[in-house]
């Protein structure tokens, strides 16, 4: 039988044909740039059970045509926001399990899962929709723009409502700041509406967690490490934190709470959140596995492959990984770093690769980016080129290991001429 994935996280396709192999399936991914998934086809072995499909996967129509063609066809994965709604409306029409779609809708909504969560008391604060008038005021170099919308004092974010990647992220601080990123964000094609939301004082974490039936089992929690302002885009993590016993119990059950208020009842979840002064406050929510190297982070230090569980969820079966004793982890501590260019350019290749395997760790090399490539903006998580992940016998050594061999390394780039 098959299993179809529409896209993919960048990382993790290797591991979810393993999981599906395992299953008795093969794995058919659909795909508009099979060049996003270099690091992971090349990974396969030979006679890997994984067919790709080249189909525009923005057209329902095209993927709903390779669907009903697939033999014996068993489910439906997807690890992507982007692709999150159609794929849960595909499977329902298709008559496979999966998520409910208007919950899947009300999560691909930043402003109303605040909304939702403040009316039920599990945000301190609401989102309010920043008007055009307000961005207009701000390009028109206006101060007081408060008085135009109340929730704009500073400190404040502002957010698009459908954004990834970490792009359509502003935070400000103060005035200047604050017209800074109106301006910006007027200037951006933005998938969904901008909106402001409150400033969370704290460092930042993610709950990996998995869920069924509306039970949810917390599988650790990752440190976020994000860069300096005015630039909004992730620099490292680490997993698993090695939070106090009492502090994890209240993220296990906030986090439990906060998939319950949203109707997320199966599959896996990425919750972002602040560890503010007052306890965990939520970021955002993503319906699927942690991205960048989440995955792999927990497959090593879980030592199991946990895309069993996706495939198990997709099947419409409890994941066995729900059930596993929550004893301590298996494997090491693991974290990476995100080796960003600093400007934009053309690939050329990478200094320091070499030199990575005298680092204790040992690092290894995550490209996501490859001789050729364009890196179009570093502003935001499209400038990262490659992570560097290393292992250790705690989370902050791993970190350490991490960084120091990632600052040895760097891409090389040339120029993009203008026409």
């Amino acid at each position: 039988m098959t299993i179809a994935s529409l896209e993919s996280l960048s990382f993790g396709l290797a591991r979810t044909v393993e999981a599906a192999t395992a299953a008795g399936h093969r794995l058919c991914l659909l795909t508009g740039d099979r060049g996003y998934y270099h690091h992971e086809l090349t990974a396969l072995p030979a006679g890997a059970a994984l067919d790709v499909v080249d189909v525009d996967t923005t057209d329902p129509d095209a993927v709903r045509k390779v669907l009903t063609a697939l033999p014996d066809l068993a489910g439906l994965i997807n690890t992507t926001d982007t692709w999150s709604v159609p794929a849960a409306d595909l499977a329902a029409e298709l008559e496979l399990p999966g998520p409910d779609p208007a919950s899947v809708r009300l999560l691909r909504n930043k402003a109303r899962v605040r909304a939702a969560l403040h009316r039920v008391g599990l945000s301190r604060g609401s989102s309010t929709a920043v008007p055009d008038a307000v961005i207009a005021a701000a390009r028109a170099g206006r101060t007081g723009l408060a008085a135009l919308c109340p929730a704009l004092v500073p400190p404040v974010v502002l957010k698009d409502s459908a954004g990834t990647s970490s792009r359509g992220v502003w935070i400000a601080h103060d005035e200047q700041e604050l017209r800074a990123a109106l301006v910006a964000a007027g200037a951006m094609e933005l998938r969904g509406e901008l909106f402001a939301e409150p400033y969370l004082a704290g460092p930042l974490y993610s709950a990996e967690t998995l869920s069924w039936d509306g039970e949810t089992r917390l599988l650790g929690v990752t440190s976020r490490h994000t860069s300096r302002r005015p630039a909004v885009r992730e620099e490292a993590a680490a997993f698993p934190v090695a939070l106090p016993t009492a502090e994890l119990a209240a993220v296990e059950q906030r986090m439990a709470a906060v998939l319950a208020a949203v109707g997320h009842r199966e599959g896996f979840a990425h919750i972002e959140f602040v560890q503010t002064a007052q306890g965990p406050e939520l970021v955002e929510i993503n319906r699927r596995i942690g991205g960048a190297l989440i995955g792999e982070a927990l497959c090593l230090a879980l030592g199991t492959n946990v895309y069993e569980a996706l495939v198990d969820a997709v099947l419409g079966r409890r994941p066995k990984l729900m059930d596993t004793s929550p004893g301590p982890r298996s494997g090491p501590a693991v974290a990476f770093v995100l080796v960003y260019a600093d400007r934009p350019g053309v690939v050329e290749g990478f200094s320091g690769l070499d030199g990575l395997r005298t680092f204790p760790g040992p690092p290894r090399w995550y490209p996501v980016r490859v001789p050729g490539d364009e890196v179009p903006s570093v502003a935001d998580q499209r400038g990262c080129t490659g992570m560097v992940l290393a292992e250790a016998p705690t989370a902050e050594l791993a970190q350490h290991r991490a960084w120091s061999a990632a600052t040895t390394v760097r891409p090389v780039l040339r120029t993009v001429l203008g026409p």
